[in-house]
């Protein structure tokens, strides 16, 4: 049993850093600091902390009124403090910083604190599982815990940082017309109604199949998003 933390570190920090690569090499318009993105990834896994209390303080609270915490409003209500905590972190990082010039630069860094707050999730989940898994038989041992690393890589990790793209490109969008509140809140909604409709998805079908369609259409859109501030002349000031 003293195996399962380290086992749960390599494994559950393998899909941020994964996707973390993917972003950074493929969609910056130029390099990045790298300790600024060190930095965001780690605020990414801080914030992640304190979304676990927040949400920890809902699920009481709904648990007192007799509501599930499988309901759409609870999930709405952690989808939202998710993306608010993903934001939080990435502001806390870039949102007074002059060193993120361009608008996909926003998107950037809110996708790495995404990356870090999902990894946080990741260790959690797997360290679960295999806490809670080791009365199985070792083929369904094998066969559950790759489905499960392949829920956190494919689905929650990409999630993740979708959901952020988005906030990320209205954030940009709003610096760049002088209406951050208003941009901001729109882009926090829209990713948390998508979030939360993402867990709706994998607890009433079970099947990871309507999940991966919805996440490939998703991602389709954020890389528009990307490409289109990568397109806009204008600097964030």
């Amino acid at each position: 049993m003293a195996f399962i933390p380290l086992i749960s570190l390599v494994l559950g920090f393998l899909p941020g850093f994964a996707w973390l690569i993917f972003y950074v090499k493929e969609e910056e318009t130029h390099p990045e600091p790298r300790w600024l993105i060190l930095f965001a990834f780690a605020a990414g896994i801080a914030f992640g902390l304190i979304a676990v209390v927040f949400e920890g303080l809902v699920t009481t609270a709904a648990s007192g009124f007799g509501i599930s915490e499988f309901s759409i409003a609870a999930l709405g209500i952690f989808a939202l403090i998710e993306e608010t905590m993903k934001f939080s972190a990435a502001y806390l990082v870039i949102g007074k910083s002059r060193i993120a010039r361009d608008p996909v630069d926003l998107m950037i860094y809110l996708i790495v604190a995404a990356l870090g707050f999902a990894t946080l999730e990741n260790v959690g989940a797997l360290t679960t599982f295999l806490l809670t898994a080791h009365g199985a038989t070792t083929s369904s041992f094998v066969a559950s815990f790759a489905e499960a690393l392949s829920l956190r890589f494919v689905g929650a990790t990409l999630l993740h940082s979708l959901t952020s793209g988005i906030v990320g490109y209205h954030w940009a969008l709003g610096v760049l017309r002088g209406k951050v509140k208003r941009y901001l809140t729109m882009g926090l909604v829209i990713a948390a109604v998508l979030h939360a409709f993402f867990n709706l998805l994998i607890l009433n079908y079970g099947s990871f199949t309507y999940a991966l369609i919805f996440l490939t259409l998703l991602g389709f859109f954020v890389l528009s998003d990307f490409e289109k501030l990568k397109a806009t002349p204008e600097q964030v000031e």
